[in-house]
């Protein structure tokens, strides 16, 4: 199965050799990387398949550049599609495991990430990263043999992920409605939902998100949440990321106006 693993990046140079790192002990086919207007990341990866996609409107184009991605990777004919963010570094069974549930279950497919304190000087260690990893409280983490079927897609998360081109064709890959950060993830959820795309966790599939000190609520990213907070709620008639915007209600900086509408205060 032609393995390609596709991460999108502007900045976190480090964090993207890191990841770089990791792969080369159990390299995918291809490692196709996103350079959302940042000309220098080339540097980092020299031996990946790097795409240039521009800011859109000053805005970081996720959704867009993870659809470049991957269209990049289906010319370079992959089997399949592994996306992994900047921040994430693979275990040694990650790909393996992606792999063999991709042989058994037809769907999108989520691996556990586990959560890094900060690290030590030097970086992290090439092992051990399993001993210093925290998982998500609120997603499933399977035991390493299994897959265990993902009813609720406002589980489903971009950090990494796999399924084969033609999953992602019944899906549509992402919205590019939403520009910045915030809900293009949970659209997509429902989007594989509303097209009878079954989700999957896949123990085994770790991958260890570095730390870079953002937490909580990411006020910095105010205007994209609520701008794309109101492409979802256009879409689907109901408001995501709900704990993020009571947050920044409380903090003075949003409010819902007279038309029902999350605005800036």
């Amino acid at each position: 199965m032609r393995t390609a693993v596709v991460t999108i990046a502007r900045g976190r140079h480090d964090h993207l050799a890191a990841q770089a790192r990791a792969l080369a002990q159990d390299p995918p086919d291809l490692h196709v990387v996103v350079a959302m207007d940042d000309p220098d990341l080339a540097a980092v990866v020299p031996g990946a398949e790097v795409v240039d996609v521009p800011l859109d409107r000053g805005a970081l184009p996720l959704a867009a550049a993870r659809n470049a991605g991957v269209r990049r990777a289906r010319e370079l004919r992959a089997d399949l599609l592994v996306l992994l963010d900047v921040d994430c570094i693979p275990s040694p069974d990650l790909l393996g495991r992606y792999r063999e549930a991709a042989a058994s279950h037809s769907g999108v497919l989520c691996g556990p990430v586990g959560y890094l304190p900060p690290a030590p000087a030097g970086g992290y260690p090439p092992t051990g990263l399993a001993e210093l990893a925290v998982a998500h409280p609120a997603r499933p983490v399977p035991g390493d043999d299994e897959v265990l079927a993902a009813p609720e897609p406002d589980l489903f998360w971009s950090l990494s992920f796999a399924t084969t081109p033609d999953v992602w064709d019944r899906v549509g890959g992402f919205c590019e409605d939403y520009r910045g950060y915030g809900g293009e993830d949970t659209d997509f959820g429902h989007a594989a939902a509303r097209a009878g795309v079954a989700m999957f966790w896949v123990g085994g599939a770790w991958a260890w998100h570095q730390h870079h000190g953002a937490g909580g609520t990411p006020v910095q990213h105010l205007d994209d949440i609520l701008r794309n907070a109101t492409v979802f709620h256009d879409r689907w008639g109901w408001w995501p990321m709900l704990g993020w915007l009571d947050d920044l209600r409380e903090h003075g900086l949003a409010h819902v106006d007279a038309r029902g509408r999350w605005v800036r205060s």
